[in-house]
């Protein structure tokens, strides 16, 4: 099946005022302001965009060249136009004070450099023509400039440097004038990547977006093209409609801006900007959605009618009868939510498979959980997972950790699963991301109010059938869409090495092997209870033989399914590497998903699939919505009220489901305003540091007999303050934050527990897996919730 050729957007190509009355030898944006330097003054382009005024006069030494990123801003000055570049001064618009940059190691010829925030970059040759690259940090307490290995191969001219997707991206001229392109990031080093589709202009290389760097070509007639930095491709976006020579370009606003020599020789502008064109949802895919959105009401508004909401046991856990197969679906749709619908494809996309290992290691561990965790805490007959916490410790330990756990769920997983599918949303329908944020959570929020436990879990079976069945369609129309289908999609990958799954170095900045076993020892094997989300529907089951078996459930679907989803990012990677004129360059790779559905998927189809990742947000957040609803009544509604009532217990519990719903949006519209990198990453930050705390508690309430209350608590509270200090100041990967933090609340826990008495043999009576007994009867004595 072929795909459409055409390019995705279109520039608006229009002419600027003629440049200043001067020559102009360098362009470069500053504050989203235009910036030209002439032979004798720097000028600006006015807001109006119709005349240029003179910021100041010129400094007796000569510019070489201009950096920044947009904000910051840098010259390159020597003492003669022919030398080399001695110097770097900061720049800005108010003229104020310069930032001071040390002198260069060495004077550089054919300089050219790169900025990204504090830190900048400077690629050029020395005086012996010996090839150099250094780096500096302006913003440290003592900058010093780090010299790194230089690019490999021969001695060519340096025509470009830009700062794309955390690497430096130079372009190089060599024989015939051809231009070879290298990235060089720090972890990696130099790669090559290729040579341009033509000759490039000298320093109009302007990174777009958060994958791509336009050039303007040099050759007649010129052409604006872009390079993506993660397939490798190039895409041909507009010829410039000019047969004159371009000596000058820079990025400006979403796209770019080059000068050029008129016929009457005066230098001229002009501007190309980005436009993207509207991918909006045809009827058929509205009324797949809306009967999706209907059928989620109509079985809230079922369950709410058949129960008769005079027991919390119905609303919390389902009665305790959900069978184990549909709590293990449903624990499988809770741990699948837009993160993995939207952003792991895009990490797939953008690196490989590494963190499938994730799953692939965490089977092993849902084995342990199954035979040993989970049916300790079923006996119990639990509805809120720190119930467990107050009776082996305090309450304290309780309502500390049950606190966290929604402040966790709220912050770190709920406003993340809003804002990720109202990026898809917005792409497809045109429909604003605050817009698709609101209609989500409302929707949620009505249908896990109404029918409690039961709606949730029995949503989540029809979700997931709703969504992996998108997945495994998207997957075969992909195939279908690459020439070469199913075998071109495997080669591409294995030349790439997008399948890449275990790195086992010991490099703590990567998410290695040892890592990833790390996670989960602390964050499964030892500390699974401590997700009331997971938790509730283990609890929902008729009994401890039947809670085990819902784990295992989890762990018999976990792999395929994220084979699945890893799958989709390499075969969407296949796709846009073969036809990159498909990409949008002002998206996120966050977006790279819900880009392919909008722009290439059929009508009907498009709107199912739509419904899927609106199916894998609302699982999760229905699940969040009842879970801290539940942790809102149990823990804290019915310790502070004498003699709670059942029913107004529920009616608490469906109050703050609506509390949490609002919440959630208004976190989820907070994160719409910020352009971040991957929400991926974002959420197992903030599960590090939030989630990690108390986890470490139910190990040492489980596995040891000496922890008490006391130590438990400075545990808790030392873990999350040195965590944090680990996170500010960026000493490992963030998928070793949670683990960290749980093990440092084992480790100080214990050891402070020695400073206090320990608990007496009676207390701990079938509460650690030394008393636990198949087949034992469910305690009694403040466990047993209000049924």
């Amino acid at each position: 099946m072929a795909t459409r050729a055409e390019n995705l957007v279109d520039l608006d190509i229009q002419s600027l005022p003629a440049a200043p009355p001067e020559a102009v030898t360098h362009l470069l944006t500053v504050d989203g302001t235009l910036v030209a330097w002439g032979a004798s003054g720097i000028w600006r382009l006015d807001q109006d965009q119709q005349s240029w005024r003179r910021l100041r006069e010129q400094s007796d030494a000569a510019v070489l060249g201009a950096a920044g990123d947009g904000q910051a801003a840098y010259v390159l000055l020597g003492s003669d136009a022919h030398g080399p570049v001695e110097r770097i001064e900061s720049f800005s618009l108010s003229g104020a004070a310069r930032l001071s940059v040390p002198p260069l190691p060495a004077p550089l010829f054919s300089a050219r450099a790169a900025v990204a925030g504090s830190k900048l970059w400077i690629v050029g040759v020395d005086a012996d023509r010996a090839r150099r690259f250094f780096e500096i940090d302006v913003s440290a307490a003592q900058p010093a400039w780090m010299t790194h290995a230089p690019w490999p191969g021969l001695v060519d001219e340096v025509t470009s440097a830009a700062e794309q997707t955390n690497a430096l991206i130079i372009t190089l001229r060599g024989v015939g004038r051809t231009d070879r392109i290298l990235q060089w990031k720090a972890e990696e080093g130099w790669k090559d990547r290729g040579t341009a589709p033509a000759a490039l202009v000298a320093g109009s290389a302007s990174a777009l977006g958060q994958a791509h760097v336009l050039y303007v070509s040099s050759t007649l007639p010129a052409s604006v093209i872009s390079f993506h930095t993660i397939t490798g491709s190039w895409a041909t976006l507009a010829e410039a409609p000019s047969a004159t020579k371009i000596s000058a370009a820079t990025g400006w606003q979403n796209g770019i801006v080059w000068l050029r020599a008129s016929e009457d020789g005066t230098q001229q502008l002009t501007s190309a900007q980005v436009r993207t064109t509207k991918l909006l949802l045809q009827p058929l895919d509205w009324v797949m959605i809306i009967v999706y959105l209907v059928s989620m009401i109509g079985m809230g508004m079922y369950f709410y009618l058949k129960e008769k909401r005079n027991s919390t046991a119905d609303f919390f856990v389902g009665g305790r009868k959900i069978p184990f197969w549909a709590a293990g679906v449903s624990l499988y749709a809770a741990n699948t939510s837009s993160i993995s619908y939207i952003a792991i494809p895009a990490k797939s996309f953008e690196t490989n498979w590494q963190y499938l290992t994730n799953n692939l290691i965490a089977v092993l561990g849902l084995m342990f959980v199954a035979v040993w965790i989970v049916p300790l805490l079923r006996r119990l007959n639990l509805m809120s997972v720190f119930t467990y916490l107050e009776t082996r410790f305090h309450p304290v330990i309780r309502t500390l950790a049950s606190g966290l756990c929604i402040l966790m769920q709220i912050g770190a997983r709920m406003s993340v699963i809003l804002f990720l599918p109202s990026l898809a949303i917005a792409t497809t329908t045109g429909i604003a991301v605050e817009w698709s944020i609101l209609i989500m959570g409302v929707f949620t929020m009505i249908y896990t109010a109404m029918g409690g436990m039961k709606a949730v879990i029995w949503t989540d079976f029809v979700q997931l059938i709703v969504k992996m069945g998108g997945i495994v369609f998207a997957i075969v129309f992909i195939a279908l869409m690459v020439k070469g289908g199913f075998g071109e999609m495997a080669a591409i990958a294995a030349a790439e090495n997008k399948t890449k799954l275990f790195d086992f170095s010991f490099d703590l900045t990567k998410a290695t092997v040892w890592g990833f076993v790390f996670l989960v020892l602390f964050d499964v094997v030892l500390t699974f209870p401590k997700d009331q989300v997971l938790m509730q529907r283990v609890l929902s089951t008729e009994s401890a033989k039947e809670a085990g078996r819902s784990v295992w459930t989890l762990a018999a679907i976990m792999i395929p399914g994220g084979f699945m989803f890893y799958m989709v990012g390499t075969a969407l990677y296949a796709f846009y590497k073969t036809h990159p004129e498909r990409l949008n360059p002002l998206l996120p790779i966050d977006s790279i998903f819900p880009l392919f559905i909008a722009a290439e998927l059929p009508m009907g189809v498009r709107g199912l699939i739509i419904a899927g990742i609106l199916a894998a947000a609302m699982a999760t957040l229905s699940s969040i919505m009842n879970s801290v609803a539940t942790l809102a009544s149990v823990d804290f509604y019915e310790k502070l009220v004498r003699n709670p009532d059942p029913k107004r217990s529920v009616r608490f519990a469906e109050w703050m489901t609506v509390v949490t719903g609002l919440a959630g949006m208004g976190l989820a519209l907070l994160l719409s305003r910020y352009d971040i990198h991957s929400l991926f990453d974002v959420s197992i930050e903030l599960a590090g540091l939030l989630g990690g705390g108390f986890a470490g508690a139910y190990t040492l309430g489980m596995f040891t007999r000496r922890a008490n209350w006391q130590g438990v608590a400075i545990g808790i509270g030392s873990s999350i303050v040195i965590t944090t200090v680990a996170w500010s100041m960026n000493l490992v990967h963030p998928y070793f934050y949670l683990a960290i933090s749980i093990l440092l609340c084992i480790c100080i826990g214990y050891v402070a527990s020695l400073l206090f008495p320990a608990p007496t043999a009676q207390t701990l009576e079938g509460l650690t897996i030394y008393g636990a007994r198949r087949g034992a009867a469910p305690l009694t004595g403040g466990l047993m919730q209000n049924e």
